[in-house]
């Protein structure tokens, strides 16, 4: 969708454009810059001001106005004149994200088309000696056609290497269907923008030509969607990736731009430069095997549910449980996935019927293609839970259904077993238990009390080091028995803003102090990730709070807490 959006190449494409209809009427130069500057400059003014658009009008003026006062012409010493009088203006654009992009895009354009292109040249260069009447018609033929192809593809795959590490950064997205498509997308747009600029010159004067030019525009517009939506369609047109550090990411380039400046040294200097750029890029690669997460567990408040996931040193061990409702999915859990490189869920856990905790599984499922889906020998109540198994029982093993004692990769099923009947929902709610690099963990969902109490009466060792619980809907998580037997060294309580029903109240916080245990609410913490190291865990939650094993839980504030209407009486006297 970016090429829709007005941007750069926009404003490139304008200018060529009016380049090109300028000279074909035999403007002189000099007169073409100076129309055609004003006109670039007011169509950034009527599209909004748009940064990107802002950019490349301040090179496009540059490169036009050294154009037209004759002057040899330099796409990189443009660019740093453009980068120069933008961070003169506003050095904060550096940290951006569309500045970057567009820099590195055009410094590499600028950097690795002319080798290639001379690569080009080498592979389809014809004996000297030869009449050009003597060559064969195809080769006369194809001459130009495969120029035009040749060069476009050297500039997609340059602005593709240019653009790899940040777009991974930013998006979390590597996508090589980009080289082909640009073939058929970019030509398109240009003939969109053409029939565009054509509807705008005949809009006044000749109306029905110009309602002929909308029609062509809209067209073209049309076929570069189907194009784009048609490229990927295919497997591994794309896929999506974590993001590499900023660390990484000067390595990438450093060994980039080394291997390209190679090519202007002595050939006894240009062997250091490679030698070193390919350290550059060993230590890049190596480096982002270094820093794979470790196993870790993260706790995702979704509107009144929980989404956890485990990254499992191997992936087929890794797996989601619950994924919140469909709002939650879109806007939380997806991005979150994506962010961490997933691509396929090998397991998709569903603990009980609540709509909060599972309304959005169909669309997880679909997305990011679970290859199993792991639900309760229980037959909930609840419509869309029931709705949701029937369409996932249509594909043959795709549902399995876990009770006590079975293995979910190096997870242990305690609860419920195949024969439990409970009056409540929440007390049937998947419970598992593992233990990891020696620290055991016990993740609770929303059971509810009498589920607790059979899971005590089942289990007769459920020390843990840390717990994870929800809210059940009727009772309090973690009753003194529960408590009791695990004995944990820290607690996780999924509880959210929204709904008023699914915060944690006050008597299960003063609760739960008592017991002079760290305790992460992720209603002001936010997500919580614990991740588990040889030497111990370490969790952390977006508020910045940080507990690792051993660390004595925080010691409560000496000063009462105020009432609502104590507060607003002293925000009135300040």
């Amino acid at each position: 969708m970016h090429i829709f959006a007005i941007s750069g190449l926009h404003i490139a494409l304008i200018a060529g454009i009016l380049v090109a209809l300028l000279r074909v009427v035999q403007v002189p130069r000099i007169w073409c810059g100076w129309g055609i500057i004003p006109l670039i400059w007011f169509y950034t003014a009527a599209t909004g001001w748009q940064p990107s658009a802002i950019r490349s009008t301040v090179m496009m003026t540059i490169i036009i106005g050294g154009w037209a006062l004759k002057r040899p012409s330099d796409l990189v010493n443009s660019l740093a004149a453009a980068a120069f009088v933008i961070l003169l203006w506003d050095p904060q654009q550096v940290f951006g994200a569309s500045f970057q992009l567009s820099f590195f895009v055009v410094l590499s354009i600028a950097l690795l088309v002319p080798p290639f292109e001379a690569a080009r040249d080498r592979l389809l260069k014809t004996d000297p000696l030869l009449p050009a009447d003597l060559e064969p018609p195809w080769r006369r033929c194809s001459k130009t056609p495969l120029r035009w192809l040749t060069t476009s593809l050297a500039v997609s795959l340059a602005a593709w290497l240019g653009s790899l590490p940040l777009t991974a950064y930013y998006f979390h997205l590597a996508s090589p269907v980009t080289l082909p498509a640009n073939l058929c997308i970019v030509p398109l747009s240009t003939l969109a923008l053409a029939a565009n600029l054509g509807s705008l010159i005949c809009g006044f004067w000749l109306p029905w030509v110009a309602e002929l030019f909308n029609h062509s525009g809209w067209l073209w517009m049309r076929w570069m969607v189907n194009a784009s939506n048609w490229a990927t369609l295919f497997p591994g047109t794309y896929w999506y990736v974590q993001g590499p550090s900023v660390l990484g990411i000067s390595a990438y380039y450093l060994a980039l731009i080394g291997a390209l400046l190679s090519r202007l040294l002595p050939a006894k200097q240009r062997g250091w430069i490679l030698a070193g750029a390919a350290g550059l890029l060993g230590f890049y690669f190596w480096h982002r095997e270094a820093a794979r997460p470790p196993v870790s567990l993260t706790v995702i408040p979704v509107n009144g549910g929980m989404a956890t996931y485990f990254h499992a040193q191997a992936k087929r061990d890794s797996w989601l449980m619950d994924c919140g409702v469909t709002n939650s999915v879109e806007f939380i859990t997806k991005p979150f996935l994506r962010a961490r490189g997933i691509n396929r869920l090998p397991n998709l856990i569903l603990t009980h019927g609540d709509l909060r905790h599972i309304g959005g599984a169909g669309l997880v499922a679909e997305m990011f293609r679970a290859h199993h889906i792991l639900v309760s020998p229980v037959r909930f109540r609840s419509p869309t839970y029931r709705q949701l198994t029937q369409e996932f029982a249509q594909v043959p093993e795709w549902v399995q259904r876990v009770s006590s004692d079975d293995r979910i990769g190096s997870w242990t099923v305690l609860h419920p077993a195949p024969d439990d009947r409970f009056s409540q929902a929440d007390d049937s709610t998947l419970v598992l238990s593992n233990s990891i690099h020696g620290s055991r963990v016990l993740l609770l969902s929303d059971l509810g009390r009498a589920g607790q109490n059979a899971l005590v009466e089942r289990s007769p060792d459920l020390r843990a080091d840390i717990v994870v619980t929800g809210l059940p809907t009727q009772g309090e998580p973690l009753g003194e028995t529960l408590l009791d037997a695990i004995q944990p060294s820290l607690i996780v309580v999924a509880d959210s803003e929204f709904p008023a029903s699914e915060r944690a109240g006050a008597k299960l916080k003063e609760r739960l102090a008592q017991r002079n245990t760290p305790v992460i609410y992720t209603r002001s913490a936010g997500a919580a990730t614990i991740e588990f190291h040889k030497s111990g865990w370490k969790a952390r939650a977006m508020n910045g709070v940080q507990f690792t094993a051993g660390s004595p839980a925080p010691k409560p504030d000496a000063t009462p807490a105020r009432t609502e209407s104590e507060v607003a009486e002293a925000d009135s006297l300040r």
